[in-house]
């Protein structure tokens, strides 16, 4: 058998054919107008328009553990497949060009395309998304390892660390706001570690309205929060750190009772009086021992939201703990989850990644719609498969007078099929087992001071008789 001799030609091809699968999700249009928005485009023609490193940081988080050159492959694959009756072979450009060409792209296409694209998508018939008619939304925070550079350590920072120890990598932190009853991350704050989770998720309250019910974990609560939600008009429902105490004005029916949140120093100076505000206490058993917690709300209404139905539907919050776990672990399979050494480059790749999350999830919310169940009744793994699958997939039919229609409706149901068993009632506890290792710490002193390798030298010692 002899083999064919191949051509090869520069990957010219249309960046708008590329994510076919995931046009009814971002458009087209959508991303030409972020990129004009932003003045973004190229100023000449270009092997790897802007438009097309839109598309590529967005397949970042669908192909994570390869290779930058493997996930520009896989990103063309259906197209280049086209190719082979005809004996061309698109030519791969290097690492080097794709990460030049990312630098010319910038964070500011990204950045705004996620704010077009992100919105909640709920209706009042998707199960658990929204509360006495409020929807509700999730906020937390994270932080992710960089990649250790001179300029990532100086933009992001390091973390604290004991005595004669060094952190071992600069971090990013993202703050987060998420619709509980679908997982889609509407709103996200990329910062230095040196910027507090407090002052990040004060930025992300900018998404808040009157039709939003709001929970926080206890280390978001603060006065400026409560302060800012209502001056945005939203509801909240959030956790009280045990150190917080509160006067008690009136006591409810249902065993809530009324108390007001005082002004911190600085929001007194800027004229803030203290804001009346509802606390709810109730009582866990957790192996065996009562644990009392707090929640603090500014819904005064008992006979709609009296105070066991909103101790049983903060639970919702960790809705934002489950998201987390999609971005972290399922979405990207990585040991260090970012790879960019450019400080532009890891805000760039941060945020598509949550355009590629948002994507999934929401192909999953219609998927869902059609079928009458929860969006998280689905899934987050096996649609994150038939997505690769259906990227080329999708660019395999444009010869064929591709019927969008007809193929969106097929990658709906593939979806539709991967219901879940309802989940076990159950606590994990935070805590990490690490083994223990006999090398010693490693310090700045051996970071990028690799020892020579040795040359192997031969002597005889004796003749053999």
């Amino acid at each position: 058998m002899s083999l064919a001799n191949f051509q090869v030609q520069p990957a010219c091809v249309d960046p708008k054919q590329l994510l076919l699968a995931l046009s009814q999700v971002i458009p087209a249009q959508t991303i030409t107008n972020a990129i004009q928005n932003t003045f973004s485009s190229e100023r000449r023609q270009r092997i790897l328009p802007t438009y097309l490193i839109v598309t590529l940081v967005i397949a970042m988080s669908f192909w994570s553990s390869d290779s930058i050159v493997d996930v520009f492959k896989n990103l063309i694959h259906g197209l280049s497949s086209l190719q082979i009756p005809f004996l061309l072979r698109f030519q791969t450009p290097a690492s080097s060009s794709i990460t030049e060409a990312r630098q010319r792209t910038g964070a500011a296409v990204m950045t705004r395309l996620f704010e077009m694209v992100a919105k909640p998508k709920a209706t009042l018939l998707t199960p658990g998304a929204f509360l006495g008619g409020l929807r509700i939304m999730a906020m937390d925070g994270t932080v992710f390892d960089i990649p250790e550079t001179e300029t990532n350590a100086r933009v992001f920072g390091y973390p604290g660390s004991r005595p004669g120890t060094y952190p071992a990598f600069p971090k990013a932190r993202l703050v987060f706001l998420v619709e509980a009853g679908t997982h889609l991350i509407v709103d996200a704050f990329c910062s230095p570690y040196r910027m507090g989770e407090r002052r990040s998720a004060l930025k992300l309250l900018r998404s808040i309205n009157s039709s939003m019910l709001l929970m926080w974990d206890r280390g978001l609560h603060s006065f400026k929060m409560v302060n800012a939600v209502i001056k945005q008009k939203g509801h909240f429902l959030g956790r009280v750190p045990a150190h917080v105490k509160f006067e008690v004005v009136e006591i409810f029916k249902d065993g809530s009772y009324q108390s007001w949140i005082a002004p911190d120093g600085e929001s007194k100076k800027k004229g803030a009086a203290r804001i009346p505000v509802r606390i709810i206490e109730y009582v866990i058993e957790e192996n065996g021992t009562e644990k009392t917690y707090r929640l603090i709300t500014d819904l005064m209404d008992i006979s709609n939201f009296p105070a066991l139905l909103l101790a049983s539907e903060y639970h919702q919050r960790w809705e934002a703990e489950n998201t987390l776990d999609e971005l972290k672990v399922h979405l990207l399979g990585r040991k260090i989850p970012i790879r960019s050494k450019n400080p532009r480059e890891v805000v760039q790749e941060i945020y598509g990644w949550l355009l590629g999350h948002y994507c999934l999830r929401c192909l999953m919310f219609q998927s869902a719609t059609l079928k009458h169940i929860s969006p998280l009744k689905l899934s987050f793994v096996g649609s994150l498969r038939v997505i690769r699958r259906a990227i080329p997939e999708f660019q395999r039919q444009i010869n064929n007078q591709l019927d969008i229609n007809t193929y969106y409706s097929w990658l709906i149901a593939e979806i539709s099929d991967l219901e879940i068993p309802l989940r076990q009632h159950r606590s994990n506890p935070r805590v990490v087992k690490k083994p223990r290792s006999k090398f010693k710490s490693k310090k700045r002193s051996h970071r990028n001071n690799g020892s020579p390798r040795q040359k192997l030298s031969f002597q005889i010692f004796r003749e053999a008789t």
